[in-house]
């Protein structure tokens, strides 16, 4: 429909917005929920929007968060549009009764990105499924990168993740006018989304805000603020300025995001590196969320979904070549993998005996798989037994390589896997009934809190999505897991004195191979 005077129109706290019905569902989008964090606001907290009058024009997508594009590499499997303009922080909002007073479940979306990428109006994650499935569905663009996760003396930690909290109140005020529950929110977010939903559901300025959560590919976690730091003092020392926030306000928006992206080639998700991410600060985020999750501080009465893809790993090795790489490395690629996860020999041991036939990319990229992502996951569906459910992605993309690899699922999730952007990772001739049973569980966990298998128990029922349809394992991965329980770590280097053996040719082999990882993707 196009932009007249018949599209839908409804009330939100700040004003009027129109909307669109697009094959009849209403779709609202580019909806402000705070101002924008530009000016006086940067680097703050978010502050509510100026109210507007009349009826404010809600059918196209509104700026995406100032963010670097992906390197070639990657930007060959992952779409991420740039919208320009300062009004970023906003929602979209796809609904099948607007008005109506119809009280549906509601899916919140937090999108992925590494915290420094990714926006909303990815096409991936268009809502209209949801919302002709009966749910209402509402995704989200937040700060990112050093704007969003940067640490600075002079300025609140998480304005990215503070954000994020500001349009779940904004949900929880006006979704009811949409034909949503406000007691009914489902926050769901993949890879960075999940993470950050994770930490919501352990904050507790989020109680009565979540009903249910689902976290894919990302497990509760703060970041090391000295990890941080070092990102924003790296991009300080190569723009030649203070680490705080006033100088970095002061520099042009589109400098600071080139030397974001050239500081930032040396991390890697596998590897490690300084990077971006959420902080343990005292307010939002009083401890660490994994801890206070599992002791039971948070969270309570909420509903889990949570999972992981087969071979994560390979989305950050098969792009650029890593993965043939570190194969040819190899003992240097397990030292690095070990170094990674603050362990000796023993577990890449047993890893080699669980899985003889692989090669050392897959047997490092597990490994590390398993003690970053879904090994916290495990922990804390161990700790919620009766309210979690877990599954396990494990269809193989048609993209040489790539297997089921770092987010694959969400075309199955949101039941997108016809637009082109989808299959740059898939490939043609993706499953459609695969793409029915994982959207239509998603469905009903945020209806009902139950996706249609076991809730987790002694048993360990995991729910397997890959060829051939959709079956429940138990305990596919318990002997990997088992090893994370009685391996003994090794304690990481610390910041004085001399680094002893094996430390010192660990932190070199980890150097090698970031330095190897960064130039492939440039």
């Amino acid at each position: 429909m196009t932009a007249d005077q018949t599209g839908p129109v409804v009330s939100t706290p700040h004003g009027a917005v129109r909307g669109r019905y697009e094959q009849g569902i209403a779709v609202f989008r580019g909806i402000p929920y705070a101002a924008p964090p530009f000016g006086p606001r940067r680097f703050r907290p978010p502050r509510p929007p100026e109210p507007w009058d009349g009826v404010r024009d809600a059918g196209a997508f509104g700026p995406t968060a100032p963010k670097p594009p992906y390197s070639e590499a990657f930007a060959r499997y992952l779409s991420d549009p740039v919208i320009l303009g300062d009004d970023c922080l906003n929602l979209n909002v796809w609904t099948p009764e607007p008005g109506s007073g119809a009280r549906l479940p509601v899916l919140v979306w937090l999108h992925g990105g590494a915290l420094t990428r990714g926006s909303s109006a990815v096409p991936v994650y268009d809502g209209h499924a949801f919302a002709r499935d009966g749910v209402v569905c509402v995704s989200v663009n937040y700060r990112l990168g050093v704007e969003g996760y940067g640490l600075f003396p002079d300025a609140p930690p998480n304005p990215g993740l503070r954000d994020q909290l500001a349009a779940l109140r904004w949900v929880h005020e006006a979704i009811g006018a949409f034909g949503g529950d406000p007691d009914q929110v489902t926050l769901c977010g993949q890879s960075a989304g999940a993470i950050s939903a994770g930490v919501l559901l352990a904050a507790p300025a989020t109680r009565g805000l979540i009903r249910r959560a689902v976290l894919q590919s990302g497990p509760p976690e703060a970041s090391d603020r000295d990890k941080v730091r070092r990102m924003v003092r790296r991009m300080a020392a190569r723009l030649k300025i203070p680490a705080t926030a006033e100088a970095f306000a002061a520099v042009d928006r589109d400098l600071l995001l080139r030397t974001q992206a050239e500081v930032g080639r040396l991390s890697s998700p596998v590897l490690g590196g300084p990077a971006f991410g959420i902080v343990v600060d005292g307010d939002l985020v009083p401890r660490d969320p994994l801890q206070a999750l599992l002791d039971g501080d948070a969270g309570q009465g909420v509903d889990l979904l949570m999972g992981w893809t087969r071979d994560e790993y390979r989305l950050w090795f098969v792009p650029g070549g890593l993965l043939e790489h570190i194969d040819r490395l190899g003992p240097v690629a397990l030292a690095a993998a070990m170094a990674r996860c603050h362990v000796g020999h023993d577990v890449p041991r047993a890893y080699r005996a669980l899985h003889p036939d692989a090669g050392v990319a897959e047997i490092v990229g597990q490994m590390v798989t398993d003690h970053l992502l879904r090994a916290p996951l495990h922990r804390l569906a161990d700790a919620r037994p009766g309210t979690s459910h877990l599954y396990e992605f494990a269809w193989p993309s048609r993209i040489p390589g790539l297997g089921a690899c770092h987010a694959l699922e969400l075309g199955f999730v949101f039941d997108t896997g016809d637009v082109p952007e989808s299959k740059k990772l898939a490939g043609e001739g993706a499953p459609r009934e695969l793409g029915d049973a994982m959207h239509t569980a998603w469905v009903r966990f945020a209806a009902t809190g139950d996706p249609g298998w076991e809730a987790w128990d002694a048993s360990h029922p995991v729910r397997i999505f890959g060829d051939g349809g959709p079956y429940t394992a138990y305990g596919p991965r318990d002997a990997e897991f088992a090893l994370w329980s009685t391996a003994h770590p090794v304690p990481e280097p610390g910041p004085a004195g001399p680094i002893r053996a094996p430390g010192a040719e660990w932190a070199a082999a980890v150097r090698r191979l970031r330095r190897s990882a960064a130039a492939r993707r440039r």
